[in-house]
């Protein structure tokens, strides 16, 4: 796995940055944008692909095509544009665990995510709930850990993968309580969610963009946030600090990537129409804010900055967690 320095002078490098390429980069667009998602339809996430295409689209004059690539860890989309040409018509929009968590616990692997994907924008940050059928009676996170004490190895969290947000969550809450539960890895967040509700596993994590509607209605209950305060939309729910874990931060996010041969100038370009785009009504007030994203929109270097540290910090949750490279 790379070095930090190395990261960092890739995101820094213009590989084919000669002033005739630059030139020649001032076409671009030539044919439509392909944004793959490697998560199911229907989720934060993909709302907010299209809403960043529905405004890229007029100003790059060419169509932004939304592909989803859900499953296998996200690892067969972020392997389509790990091998795509860098020529900015392929690009990546995923989650943290399909850079800075699969490389600690997939040994196979057809991609390094940071050696063959190059950043272009941390989006936002995505504070993540524990939201729970309400068959399991718990309404706070004490009644949870109390429920799966008495009945050991019978209570079920859903995921979206090894290594995702949940598993890393309820991977180290059952490491630091000694309580037993069993992993069911679904194929993208969405699915996760709606196997809560049916009551096919017990608890999952969920965005606000994902869980709102349904804690409202019932179907969910949410018992706590990981984040550093409350969040304004639901202020009932407390934080995970508040109760009594803060060492448990399954912190999530939302960048976009390229393929590590696309140019640098070229990456802050699109960082830098996707961060106008952001800030337009129909993707701000309503994908960002209501649903309670931390916004960053940044450079192509202080992402990389970002990636490094996110990098070392799963290693250590991974740990936690108990989670073994397979």
């Amino acid at each position: 796995m790379p070095t930090r320095r190395a990261l960092l002078a890739a995101a820094f490098a213009a590989p084919g940055i000669a002033p005739a390429s630059i030139r020649a980069q001032t076409g671009w667009p030539e044919r439509p944008v392909r944004l793959v998602v490697p998560f199911p339809p229907g989720g934060g996430l993909d709302a907010l692909a299209r809403a960043l295409g529905a405004e890229l689209s007029p100003v790059w004059r060419q169509p932004v095509v939304i592909d989803n690539r859900p499953g296998g860890s996200t690892v067969p989309g972020t392997d389509l544009v790990a091998k795509a040409p860098g020529d900015g018509h392929s690009l990546l929009m995923t989650a943290g665990n399909s850079i800075t968590s699969n490389p600690h616990v997939i040994t196979s692997l057809p991609h390094d995510p940071l050696k063959d994907l190059a950043p272009v924008t941390h989006l936002v940050d995505v504070h993540q709930m524990v939201v729970v059928h309400p068959s399991t009676r718990a309404t706070d996170m004490a009644g949870l850990i109390a429920a799966a004490k008495a009945a050991p190895g019978r209570l079920n969290f859903g995921s979206y993968g090894i290594a995702s947000q949940p598993h890393l969550m309820f991977g180290a809450l059952m490491a630091v309580t000694g309580i037993e539960m069993v992993h069911v890895p679904y194929r993208g967040l969405t699915p996760a969610v709606l196997a809560t509700i049916a009551g096919e596993v017990q608890m999952t994590l969920a965005g606000v963009a994902s869980a709102r509607e349904h804690i409202a209605a019932g179907t969910l209950r949410a018992l706590a946030v990981g984040r550093p305060s409350r969040l304004p939309q639901l202020p009932a729910v407390p934080t995970l600090a508040e109760a009594g874990f803060p060492q448990i931060d399954p912190r999530t996010w939302f960048g976009v990537l390229a393929p590590a041969a696309t140019p640098l100038a070229l990456r802050a370009r699109i960082a830098a129409d996707i961060r106008t785009a952001m800030a337009a009504p129909a993707v701000a007030d309503r994908h960002l804010t209501p649903n309670g994203y931390t916004v960053h929109a940044s450079t192509p270097e202080a992402f990389a900055a970002f990636i490094w540290e996110d990098f070392a910090y799963k290693a250590g949750l991974i740990r936690a967690a108990g989670i073994t490279a397979s």
